[in-house]
């Protein structure tokens, strides 16, 4: 359906599994983690968020037009000191009062909360990140040990299966012990292409939850442990 090919018609070759693993290296710097969409996209709703509370902040004040063309007398300040205190702005386009029920107040406290929802969104985001990373890199670690020993355990059984066979050659055994074991040792293979097929989802899966590959040549090397990507600072 993919390639646009009745099934009837369409095979794939069989192609075993020759590709070279990337080599992971010993460290792996927090800042790459910053490629990830996820983490960018939370750091920039928590930007967002922290401008917001400027926004409704900036609405305590008045809005006035400055002009040099006149005296102090001839300016809106002058109408402005005599105005009832509880106005802003004077004439018709009347805005709003300074007494309006604490509803700045509330906008202000309420985009304050939503900032504060960002930032913990953004710290929960960035520590699954590291979650990802370290359940792969975890997962790396125990799959190269279980390859050793299951290499080790696929040569036992294929030195294994020469002995039977020749004893079988020399009639001291019957087929039946051949076939015994070839089946240990064919089992023994598939198990250690098994654990090196999981081994390369775990790199791949690795290469995700990093937002991507990694050179080893320009990674910095003296970041030492993972730490949170830094965010600006709450207004």
């Amino acid at each position: 359906m993919l390639v646009g090919e009745p099934a009837s018609t369409f095979s794939i070759a069989p192609i075993p599994l020759d590709a070279t693993r990337p080599a992971v290296p010993a460290q792996l710097p927090s800042a790459i983690l910053e490629r990830r969409p996820d983490i960018t996209a939370a750091e920039r709703k928590a930007v967002a968020a922290n401008e917001q509370i400027g926004v409704e902040i900036a609405a305590f004040f008045p809005t006035l037009t400055l002009s040099a063309q006149g005296g102090f007398e001839s300016s809106i300040f002058s109408q402005l000191l005599r105005a009832p205190s509880r106005f802003w702005t004077l004439g018709p386009d009347l805005a709003a009062t300074i007494f309006d029920g604490r509803l700045r107040a509330a906008r202000t406290e309420a985009a304050r909360a939503a900032y504060d929802q960002q930032v913990a969104t953004y710290r929960q985001t960035v520590l699954t990140a590291f979650q990802d990373v370290e359940d792969n890199l975890a997962s790396l670690r125990i799959l190269e040990r279980e390859i050793v020993v299951q290499q080790q355990a696929v040569a036992s059984a294929q030195q294994a299966l020469a002995i039977i066979n020749n004893q079988y050659k020399a009639g001291t055994v019957v087929f039946i012990s051949v076939l015994t074991a070839q089946t240990t040792a064919f089992t023994a293979q598939q198990k250690l292409a098994s654990i090196a097929g999981q081994r390369m989802v775990s790199l791949v899966g690795l290469v995700k939850a990093l937002g991507g590959g990694w050179d080893v040549a320009q990674m910095d090397q003296e970041t030492g442990a993972i730490e949170a990507p830094a965010m600006a600072a709450s207004k």
